[in-house]
């Protein structure tokens, strides 16, 4: 009688048959790209990378192990190819300021170059300067100025001396400097008469006033001399300033030739650009861009004038080989360099912190202080991809601490500027280098879940105006000839890129079932890419460890056990406790208000169905039905909506003629995790309607499915795992031809079912049976053997119909508790106890 709701089994799993295929192994096949299925993502990308205006970066969405990362890096390294690489950026020293470090852009390739030829011409030039002022020349000029300052010093002391003497005074040096000495006339031993400076105590015995007129002339000869030496000072400074004229015209006459050969090759090097398309050539030049030529003749103006000012340590570091002498400030930090014939870059930056995106300035201790300069300017991810491709991972950036600002900053304002964050966020201010901002013409691919998306368009309203474009990354598609050819392509082209056997048709034609189990849908076909790999790599491996020379269907489907075995640690846990009686599950034999519903628990990188004992217990109350789980809060919404809706549905049935007067109690038993979802909610519909009628269940059949308002039974998720999960618990007990053993499930979720290859064998065997059912109508004639019964326009059943026998049990337990109720009351308002009904819990007044 129940047989027309059973499935054939060529309806538990849509093969394909190897015959089919018009080739035997894939090495016959055409290799497939990376991705299968994703017409709208590629379109979605592909325009993203046509749109060169601002903000039309991309976001892409999808499950990870989609392929979403992996063919955004070849479509974009593809594109790159075609465009060409932009400028190099070399850090150098600021003479002007030396804490804003100048940034400046030179084309692909030549930064390096700049670089090294600016070490270079620093050692040419300490050679080369401690030889000009090694040459006779330069000595020569030196002592000729020399010799003619100190003639001219001469000259001025010489009439100062013979000034003082005519004034009476003589001049002489001592360490404090000029003294001022009296002279006077005497007679010496042969009785001439002489000059000679006076003493201290022939001063002393002088007059007041002759001792005031030679203080007089004191002061006089004081400021004459202190005119003279004013004037050889000046004339001593006209010598620094000949002498370092000197220098300098030797310095820059030695330097000259090499300053002009790195100053043409390098200022002027701007002038020249690739034929290549620039990655947004529509982009207005940036003033920065036009004066780079400018800012480079102009730091080389700088570097010329600070050797000729230091030329001497250029000497000293040649003459003196102990000696430290920094030159650093005549190098350059090359930022970013890039490959002129690599086209545009691509950067795939894995660890998205602030630093490792803006760049950052790096210090080094000495002797406990901290130093920088510009030399320890590093770049991040922007200035690596700039004038090309940054790729992101949506997450990671969220979980780094400012790297998502950062990266709005940079594309909202098209420019970066390398900070510390201790700066901004430091309880101290702390100084550091300033670097000169560098243009930023980028475009940022970033990957993330659809939830990510959402958040972000939901949280920051900035995220629509520099993501325009969305490109989504679906999980499946449609299962057509086509699309089978184009899996079988796809495996064809991983074997190949893999180096890996060969699959034959019929190993490959198991990857393509598989697909669709991973699909859930017998119409469609898996596009995780990720997992599909995994499984064509270790069915190789299985091949490999039995020295095949191709892989087939034994050794994908060992593949696919193998990596359940891996991770079903947790399920053979659970399947013991069943074999041992701990949890207790029958499947044989029947029960009144006892069922074997079914659940999945999803573990992540696997799933799997187990059943559950389910019992209901019905009795005379007014509470109606009751969920325990419920009670106790192990219930989650979607599970307690369910038994709402059950409640509805057993109204709408029976209690169009009377009130429901009941008292029901549900449960799964041995359950003490919690229970969520509604796919039981017609499995505890049947428990009850058995409790009701006192009709047993077959304890051979688990059911599963959810129910509506009407007695719909509606599909339900996991319905493979599901009817394995029990079939696992069925076979551990015995199958067996007479058990009746299977699973009830609702008719639209036969479009669903890729059964294992073990289950199909069993009811191909009639060991084991899948029922579809639409209606509990249906499905409690399954479980019972007997009709449901369907309602006469009296609005009654027939008696010995399921729907009959619950009305009449549901009648009767009116009929009964109202009749108790008038027993046990003396009068309409007291109980025998003196209480009023209305007042005791749980007493509902009956119409």
């Amino acid at each position: 009688m129940t047989d027309k709701w059973k499935l054939s089994p060529g309806k538990l799993r849509k093969v394909v048959d190897p015959k089919n295929w018009k080739f035997e192994t894939t090495e016959e096949l055409e290799s497939k790209g990376s991705l299968i299925g994703q017409e709208r993502a590629v379109e979605s990308i592909s325009f993203g990378l046509e749109v060169p205006s601002r903000g039309y970066n991309i976001f892409v969405t999808g499950r990870p192990g989609n392929g979403r990362t992996r063919y955004v890096l070849e479509r974009l390294r593809e594109r790159a190819k075609h465009i060409s690489a932009p400028n190099d950026w070399v850090y150098v020293y600021n003479f002007d300021n030396p804490g804003e470090p100048l940034a400046i852009p030179l084309p692909a390739g030549h930064g390096k170059n700049l670089c090294t030829a600016l070490d270079e011409l620093i050692n040419e030039l300490k050679v080369t300067i401690s030889k000009a002022f090694e040459k006779s020349q330069y000595e020569d000029a030196k002592a000729q100025f020399v010799k003619v300052f100190q003639e001219k010093a001469g000259s001025i002391m010489d009439e100062l001396k013979t000034w003082s003497a005519e004034k009476g005074f003589a001049l002489k040096r001592t360490p404090q400097g000029f003294v001022n000495i009296p002279l006077i006339e005497a007679q010496d031993e042969e009785g001439k008469t002489v000059v000679r400076e006076i003493q201290q105590e022939e001063f002393e015995a002088l007059s007041d006033e002759k001792q005031k007129s030679y203080q007089t002339l004191s002061e006089e000869v004081s400021q004459k001399t202190l005119a003279s030496l004013r004037r050889i000072r000046d004339m001593e400074k006209e010598l620094k300033e000949e002498i370092s004229k000197l220098e300098a015209e030797i310095c820059r006459t030695a330097i000259s030739p090499y300053l002009s050969d790195i100053r043409e090759k390098y200022a002027d090097a701007g002038k020249f650009r690739d034929s290549k398309p620039s990655r947004n050539a529509k982009r207005s030049p940036s003033p920065k861009d036009s004066s780079s030529n400018e800012i480079l003749s102009k730091w080389f103006d700088r570097l010329t004038e600070d050797i000729i000012e230091n030329f001497g340590a250029f000497v000293t570091s040649v003459r003196d080989d102990s000696a430290e002498v920094d030159f650093s400030r005549y190098t350059g930090n090359l930022f970013v360099g890039n490959d002129p014939d690599a086209g545009a870059p691509v950067v795939w930056e894995t660890n998205p912190t602030y630093y490792n995106l803006a760049g950052k300035v790096e210090y080094e201790s000495r002797q406990g202080y901290l130093y920088t300069d510009f030399r320890r300017i590093v770049a991040g991810a922007f200035h690596k991809a700039n004038g090309g491709f940054l790729v992101l991972d949506a997450e990671k950036v969220l979980m780094n601490f400012m790297s998502w600002e950062a990266i709005k900053r940079v594309l909202r304002i098209e420019e970066s500027n390398i900070e510390n964050l201790g700066e901004q966020y430091g309880s101290i201010p702390v100084s550091s280098l300033r670097p000169t901002p560098i243009r930023m013409d980028l475009k940022i691919v970033m990957v993330g879940t659809p939830y990510i998306y959402e958040l972000l368009q939901y949280y920051d309203p900035e995220f629509q105006k520099i993501f325009k474009i969305k490109a989504s990354f679906d999980f499946d598609m449609p299962r057509n000839r086509n699309t089978e050819k184009e899996m079988a392509c796809f495996v064809a082209g991983v074997v190949k890129e893999e180096k890996l056997l060969p699959f034959d048709a019929a190993a490959v034609s198991e990857v393509l079932e598989w697909t669709s189990r991973a699909a859930d849908d017998q119409e469609l076909l898996s596009i995780e890419v990720g997992r599909i790999r995994e499984l064509i790599v270790e069915s190789h491996a299985w091949a490999k460890t039995e020295k095949m020379a191709r892989v087939t269907p034994n050794h994908v489907q060992k593949a696919i056990h193998h990596k359940k075995y891996r991770s079903g640690l947790y399920q053979d846990k659970l399947t013991r406790a069943f074999t041992t009686g701990l949890i207790r599950v029958d499947t044989e034999g029947e029960a009144v208000g006892q069922i074997n519903g079914l659940s999945v628990i999803d573990l992540t990188d696997y799933r799997f169905g187990h059943p559950s004992r389910i019992t209901a217990n019905v009795y005379m109350g007014q509470e109606g039905v009751v969920n325990i789980e419920r009670e106790v809060k192990m219930t989650g919404p979607i599970h307690n909506k369910g038994l709402m809706i059950l409640s509805s549905y057993l109204g709408r049935m029976y209690a169009q003629d009377m009130p429901l007067s009941l008292s029901a109690r549900l449960t799964f038993e041995q359950n003490y995790g919690g229970v969520e979802g509604d796919s039981a909610s017609s499995t505890e519909l049947y428990c009850l309607l058995s409790a009701l009628s006192r009709l047993p269940l077959k304890q051979s059949i688990a059911v599963t499915g959810s129910v509506d308002q009407f007695g719909n039974v509606q599909p339900i998720g996991g319905v493979n795992e599901k009817i394995e999960g029990f079939f696992e618990c069925c076979k551990i007990r015995g199958l067996s031809d007479s058990s009746y053993q299977g699973v009830m499930i609702p008719k639209q979720n036969v479009k669903h079912l890729m059964l294992g290859h073990d289950v199909v064998d069993a009811v191909r065997d009639g060991k084991f049976s899948i029922w579809a059912v639409s209606t509990i109508d249906e499905g409690i004639e399954v479980l019972t053997g007997v009709r449901a019964g369907k309602e006469k326009k009296d609005g009654t059943f027939p008696k010995d119909s399921v729907h009959g026998k619950v009305k009449a049990r549901l009648r009767k337990l009116m009929e009964d508790g109202a009749r108790l109720r008038k027993e046990l009351s003396g009068d309409s308002d007291k109980d025998p106890l003196g209480k009023n009904p209305s007042d005791e819990e749980g007493w509902i007044s009956m119409p």
